[in-house]
């Protein structure tokens, strides 16, 4: 039910189940937070990119036809894998972008949320459906309201209501939207513009976006500053400003 690819410098992980729109089952979500780790890991990986098979869904969410419910103590830790994997991609150095070929919702609006960059076709709807079958979107709540406005995020999920991918543009949790024969160009030129850029500054980078997320502003300062500090330690900051001066393309290594 997944395929993990390397294509040049970008790992491919697609969730494989046209048919069902791509559910998120926990073995799909164990396989998913595997492949993350194996791209994360690759030093010949830039950048990973996440997306669902078919051009109908990116993912519908949960498997409620898995028996979701009929174990619910028995599942719990199985359960947790989703919330492994929004670690895992956060944690990554490497970028992590969402291909959102189609339809987002549930659990697969939060999967597409939690990446570093989301493109999706225009067509694309994004919810959280899940209250309409009496559950939950759980998990994906530490997500959404670290990506859009709290109380838009706490309306989808208080009533269910779908949105289209220009509002969901509007609301921050989608990089940008386009037309459906445009949607792997404009991911090939996100994958470029990363490959062209440090490996080792996008790492550093990265995680200091996210440790100050929800820091104090006092404390987020002096997180940055230290950050700024173990930026300009590196090879590739020293080279990056000899080749700006020299009017030269850079080369990076990584270090």
């Amino acid at each position: 039910m997944l395929r993990y690819e390397t294509r040049g410098p970008a790992a491919w992980i697609t969730i494989d189940d046209p048919e069902r729109r791509n559910p998120l089952s926990t073995a799909v979500m164990a396989e998913l937070l595997a492949a993350v780790r194996t791209g994360s890991a690759d030093p010949g990986v830039r950048a990973i990119v996440i997306t669902g098979a078919g051009d109908r869904a990116f993912s519908a969410g949960g498997d409620l036809s898995g028996g979701f419910v009929d174990d619910p103590l028995g599942a719990h830790d199985a359960r947790g894998a989703l919330a492994d994997l929004f670690r895992e991609i956060r944690r990554s150095p490497k970028p992590v972008i969402a291909r959102v070929n189609g339809h987002a919702l549930a659990g697969g609006f939060g999967l597409a949320a939690a990446c570093d960059i989301v493109i999706a076709v225009d067509r694309a709807g994004f919810g959280t459906p899940e209250i309409g079958v009496g559950l939950w979107p759980m998990m994906i709540g530490a997500i959404l309201p670290r990506v859009m406005p709290t109380r838009a995020a706490l309306e989808l999920m208080l009533t269910g209501r779908r949105i289209d991918a220009a509002e969901a543009v509007r609301l921050g949790v989608v990089s940008r939207a386009v037309p459906a024969d445009q949607l792997d160009a404009a991911v090939t030129e996100t994958i470029d513009g990363i490959v062209a850029r440090s490996p080792s500054v996008i790492a550093l980078g990265k995680a200091a976006f996210y440790a100050v997320e929800d820091a104090p502003f006092d404390a987020a300062l002096d997180h940055l500053q230290l950050g700024l500090t173990a930026v300009a330690m590196t090879e590739d900051a020293a080279e990056g400003v000899a080749a700006f001066i020299a009017k030269r393309p850079p080369e990076w290594t990584g270090r």
